[in-house]
């Protein structure tokens, strides 16, 4: 393998690793979101997105190479060649298996790369929507204990209406 199919083979192996940490049942929302929350990533922030858009468009150019050369050595086979070089039928097909891994590779890579993204995202936003949830359970009970207290005092005004 040349030296960029290694490196999106090893990004595709950092991704599976990363993608499948994030989806660890023990490690709840909250605590993500903590992680998500230090001074690092605050710091990295601005960044993030002009590289995660730089990382999308190299796989897709690595993509779209990956599918030039599989549609290069998926063409009609050199028969004509083969009494000259007999292992040129060999030669070719290796050629086009190489060019199908590299796209398989490639793909994924891309696919784990958005998935990725879509996991933080979702990671955060169920974090803040339980700290919500939280805040707005405490925000209910307070109110329903001063809606009880207002009760029990209308009632006892009454009543002291009634016998006076």
């Amino acid at each position: 393998m040349t030296l960029q199919w290694t490196a999106v083979a090893f990004f595709l192996y950092a991704e599976i690793v990363f993608n499948l940490i994030l989806c660890i049942p023990f490690i709840s929302a909250h605590r993500w979101h903590v992680v998500f929350k230090w001074r690092i990533w605050s710091w990295l922030s601005p960044y993030w997105n002009k590289f995660f858009f730089a990382m999308i468009m190299a796989l897709v150019v690595l993509f779209c190479d990956a599918i030039r050369d599989v549609q290069k050595y998926s063409g009609p086979e050199p028969v004509h060649d083969a009494q000259a070089s007999p292992n040129l039928y060999d030669h070719v097909h290796m050629k086009l298996f190489r060019a199908q891994r590299n796209l398989y590779i490639c793909g994924f890579s891309l696919f784990l790369w958005l998935v990725m993204r879509r996991i933080v995202t979702l990671l955060n936003q169920i974090a803040e929507t339980s700290v919500n949830t939280a805040g707005l359970q405490a925000q209910m009970d307070n109110a329903f204990k001063t809606a009880e207290r207002y009760i029990s005092a209308h009632v006892w005004c009454i009543k002291s209406q009634r016998r006076g």
